[in-house]
């Protein structure tokens, strides 16, 4: 059996494991966070560097885009830089070739069903892929990069303002300490106020992107909003459901119980494929995908259960 493990800097309390078959391999999926510590994921992945097949690192991103060029950030080099023999993702590789998959797969399941449609995206730095295929859909999109990241209340309405923005950002970005610009441990476990950027979801029909993002600042109701997101918990469904979203779709499959994350999914590619993650190119992710069938998951709210 081949053993994925994401080590996340988020909350334990999300935990998880799961067993599988895929192309006549058995494999076993854990996630194990460290409650926003960075030295105890450090030591967990050196501890367990070369005793599995593949590593994602979850709750934090390796880097961010600005136009064409990406930004690594500090805390998360120091991360990646403790597997030296297993190979470590971040969910990146995934972020750009199978999210917008997605989006295309939603687009030719019900066509122009995002055109002229109202989509609040809490961050597309790190999911230029999403990003870009809701614009080429017609979408029109609030890009929340600063209001969601930095707590500026600066809506940004194009992506060439956000790539403007970005250069100018991006590189100081990065060097913060990354619990000031992502929900990490127990921070994943709450939401801050609901009434701060309430009117920016008010005016959504989607809400796109990262779901402690997305839950930061999530207002009392979603009534009949369609939520596009990646790792969720039943927990998770369950407060969607009771705010009144109508459509839940993950970017990554339903495993027992719960989608895993970006940073798994790619984990798990990567040890299929058997080959350096540095030749492994977006192509092949998705030829991958194909190969093992993949389709995201769409739950009519009102009728999925926990």
């Amino acid at each position: 059996m081949k053993r994925i493990v994401s080590v996340s800097i988020g909350s334990s309390k999300r935990n998880h494991t799961a067993e599988l078959d895929i192309l006549g391999e058995r494999f076993s999926i854990e996630r194990i966070g460290t409650d926003g510590s960075i030295s105890k994921a450090v030591a967990l992945i050196s501890e367990l560097d070369g005793s599995v097949a593949a590593f994602g690192m979850g709750g934090i991103d390796l880097y961010i885009w600005a136009g064409q060029r990406r930004y690594i950030f500090r805390e998360a080099k120091r991360i990646a830089a403790a597997a030296k023999r297993t190979p470590i993702v971040d969910g990146s590789g995934l972020k750009n070739s199978l999210e917008r998959k997605v989006i295309e797969y939603l687009e030719e399941r019900s066509p122009a069903s995002l055109q002229g449609r109202n989509v609040l995206m809490t961050s597309a730095m790190d999911r230029f892929g999403m990003a870009d295929a809701l614009a080429e859909a017609g979408a029109n999109i609030i890009y929340g990069d600063l209001m969601f990241a930095l707590g500026l209340p600066i809506p940004i309405h194009s992506l060439k303002t956000l790539n403007r923005v970005a250069r100018c950002a991006a590189p100081i970005v990065v060097q913060l300490p990354f619990r000031l610009v992502y929900p990490t441990g127990k921070r994943q476990e709450s939401s801050s106020s609901g009434r701060r950027y309430e009117k920016y979801y008010e005016w959504a029909h989607v809400l796109a992107g990262d779901f402690h993002m997305i839950n930061k600042y999530m207002p009392s109701t979603l009534q009949g909003k369609t939520i596009i997101t990646n790792t969720v918990t039943n927990d998770d469904v369950e407060l969607l459901r009771s705010r009144g979203a109508s459509r839940l779709v993950t970017t990554t499959p339903h495993i027992h119980g719960r989608s895993f994350g970006t940073n798994v999914m790619e984990a798990l590619l990567v040890a299929l494929m058997q080959r350096p993650v540095e030749e492994i190119r977006s192509q092949d992710y998705l030829d991958m995908l194909d190969r093992i069938e993949f389709v995201p998951w769409v739950a009519e709210l009102s009728k999925v259960s926990s």
